[in-house]
């Protein structure tokens, strides 16, 4: 038997949300920032996101997330996201999962009870508190990026929708939010096919509509994903929420297009983003506590660590608790003969947009 190509990954979930890491099988990405490498990846070397999150080897909800030496110093280690349609300059829940696999596998060293690391994303260095029992990590908190409000209580024009009232934030990924209940939803897994059908069609109308850039890396621009909200169904939650990701480009003349995939943790990014948006009606405060519900119940707390600007906009400086799980250890190989080497996507549950 011939196999190449062998790449070892340890998989891991935060919160319900799949984030697989890749620990070894991969050569260093050219670029001199973090940010290059993402860029590099996306436009030179796509086919290792497509042969992780993919099919055969992964699904619909899967994220990835390569392990890289640091471009800065001062970083203990460096990493790219990788996403069924992006690479995010950053993600919470796969920060914690990187966290927690370079923790629990001995690749940085290990101090109990409290574990501080610097990490390299392509958004920026990401400061990591971790605490840690006997080798376990039991909770992961993160420093992220600032976050900023760029469009606040801004009506849109969704067709079959009519006119949605949204707000759009930057927390690491570009959200419009806009609150959920007033399409009848509570934001519970049975309800996903909804979800997903309405965020996706929001995003779409938002994109057409509303200009967002990041005022500090033109390379970010646009609306990426959906943050629909409501009322939290735990009693020590604040919010609750419901992020839709993308599967593939939207087409207004075929319903069938109108497909992504649900964030299954309370999404860190989102959290930010949402508590930017909050700051700035004035209704969070620095310090103050938020617990955010995601799909499944779970949560992660969010904080408002300090105030910042971002370019043109006032930003806030936010923090997330949650925690993560390894679920297993595998390598990933290519059979020459395999006719599927870059995985696939197939309608009946990736949606007609996928390619």
């Amino acid at each position: 038997m011939r196999l190449s190509n062998l790449i070892t990954a340890v998989d891991a979930h935060a919160g319900g949300e799949p984030g697989r890491v890749i620990t070894g099988g991969v050569l260093d990405v050219p670029g001199g920032t973090m940010f290059e490498k993402m860029v590099y990846l996306r436009e030179h070397a796509d086919g290792l996101r497509q042969r992780m999150v993919r099919e055969p080897r992964g699904y619909p909800a899967t994220c990835c997330n390569l392990i890289l030496p640091p471009t800065l110093p001062e970083a203990d280690a460096g990493f790219v996201i990788m996403e069924q349609t992006e690479y995010p300059a950053m993600s919470g829940s796969n920060t914690i999962c990187v966290a927690t696999v370079l923790i629990e596998t001995g690749m940085v060293p290990v101090t109990e009870p409290i574990t501080e690391l610097l990490l390299e994303a392509p958004a920026g260095l990401i400061r990591v508190r971790a605490k840690v029992s006997g080798g376990k990590v039991t909770g992961v908190t993160f420093e992220n990026v600032p976050a900023f409000a760029a469009h606040l209580d801004v009506p849109i024009e969704v067709p079959q929708l009519g006119t949605v009232t949204v707000d759009v934030a930057w927390g690491g990924m570009c959200y419009v939010i806009t609150d959920g209940t007033r399409f009848g939803l509570r934001l519970t897994p049975d309800e996903g096919r909804d979800i997903v059908r309405i965020g996706e069609m929001i995003k779409a109308a938002a994109n057409e509509q509303l200009t967002v850039v990041h005022p500090e890396n033109p390379g970010i621009a646009g609306i990426t994903v959906t943050e629909l909200t409501a009322p939290p169904l735990r009693s020590d939650a604040a919010g609750k929420n419901a992020v839709v990701a993308s599967l593939g480009r939207l087409d207004w003349s075929n319903p069938s297009t109108w497909t992504g995939a649900l964030d299954r943790s309370p999404c860190g990014t989102g959290t930010c983003a949402r508590m930017a948006v909050m700051h700035a009606k004035g209704q969070l405060g620095i310090g103050e506590p938020f617990v955010h519900e995601g799909i499944l119940g779970t949560t992660f707390t969010g904080r408002l660590v300090r105030e910042a600007t971002v370019g043109p906009y006032a930003a806030v400086v936010p923090e997330i608790t949650g925690q993560a799980w390894i679920t297993g250890f595998a390598n990933y190989v290519v059979d020459p003969t395999d006719p599927f080497p870059d995985g696939f996507t197939i309608g009946d549950i990736w949606g007609a947009a996928a390619g």
